[in-house]
């Protein structure tokens, strides 16, 4: 592909010679003769004197270097439509396998493709163009919609909406109960866990998640919010619109997360807590109450500048 149909296709600038032939998309410190690459920060520009790459995708035009560059408004997105133009083929749709248990009371959509070993139950909802992976499960009245992927051994219990554009990773658990007990006379007794669970448009869910159904209404995950490997959101957890949860976060239940909130790694968050849209928690604080819009971090957490201070006089 020359590089003059690739910033056609990004809306770039080409410095350089605009029939530069590019075959690959590579990082910087593993691309070689024929790739594309990017730089995102100042960090990476000592890597450019190295690097054997064809192309750099930049921000802004950089000196002292004989690679073509191409200048685009965002490297690090174009670098991203890049692989998936050059190596995320489109699904091509089997159908459904004669190895694949589908109740007769499921309603599929066109272009499904449902692989060996699923089990899809009844009064379940499959839209159009969504893959079910092998071994994946699905409980009654699910309603799953348009071109979601559902990769293999996840299950999702019954009562669970999941919009369009949902990736679903390996492991994970979407409609487990919710961890609820009454205890009395010296033992614990189980609380019925009745409600549902709600995964909006454009969510990504990683591997070995598990998100709890409501004891009564639903646990809600909202639009657009990107959900890392390991996390367990409890039930009737309310999570807002393009928020991030890193690896090994733990979200008690009913508590309410806003929109755009980031919680990094092994973040702990109480039951009932409320957190305010635009928040940033850091790694491993511990989260009770109510937070304001803010940047925290530490256990219990603080506003971040004063945790910095903290840890230097610690």
């Amino acid at each position: 592909m020359k590089l003059k149909e690739i910033a056609s296709l990004l809306n770039g600038e080409i410095l350089g010679d605009p029939d530069t032939e590019i075959t690959g998309v590579s990082g910087i410190s593993e691309a070689k003769d024929g790739d594309i690459t990017f730089v995102s920060g100042k960090r990476h520009l000592k890597e450019i004197s190295r690097c054997r790459a064809s192309c750099v995708l930049v921000k802004e035009p950089l000196s002292d270097t004989a690679i073509a560059q191409l200048k685009v408004s965002n490297p690090h997105l174009a670098f991203a439509k890049l692989l998936e133009y050059f190596y995320i083929k489109p699904v091509k749709p089997i159908g459904i396998s004669t190895h694949a248990i589908v109740s007769d009371k499921a309603a599929v959509g066109r272009g499904v493709s449902i692989f060996p070993f699923a089990y899809i139950s009844d009064e379940t909802s499959i839209g159009d163009g969504t893959a079910i992976h092998p071994y994946v499960f699905i409980g009654e009245k699910t309603d799953i919609g348009e071109n979601c992927i559902i990769y293999p051994h996840v299950t999702v219990r019954g009562n669970v909406r999941i919009g369009k554009r949902v990736i679903i990773h390996s492991g994970t658990v979407i409609g487990s109960d919710g961890f609820g007990y009454v205890f009395e006379e010296g033992r614990y007794y189980k609380i019925p866990q009745v409600g549902g669970v709600i995964i909006e448009d454009d969510v990504e869910i990683g591997s070995n998640v598990s998100i709890d159904r409501a004891t009564t209404g639903n646990t809600i995950v909202g639009r657009g919010t990107k959900i890392d490997n390991l996390v367990q959101v409890g039930h009737n957890v309310k999570i807002g619109s393009n928020s991030i949860l890193v690896a090994q976060v733990g979200v008690a239940g009913s508590s309410e997360i806003g929109d755009y909130v980031t919680l990094a790694g092994q973040v702990g968050i109480a039951d009932h807590a409320k957190i305010e849209s635009g928040t940033m928690i850091g790694a491993q604080s511990g989260i009770m109450g109510n937070l304001a819009k803010g940047a925290y971090s530490g256990s219990p957490a603080m506003p971040h500048k004063e945790w910095l201070k903290a840890q230097a006089v610690f």
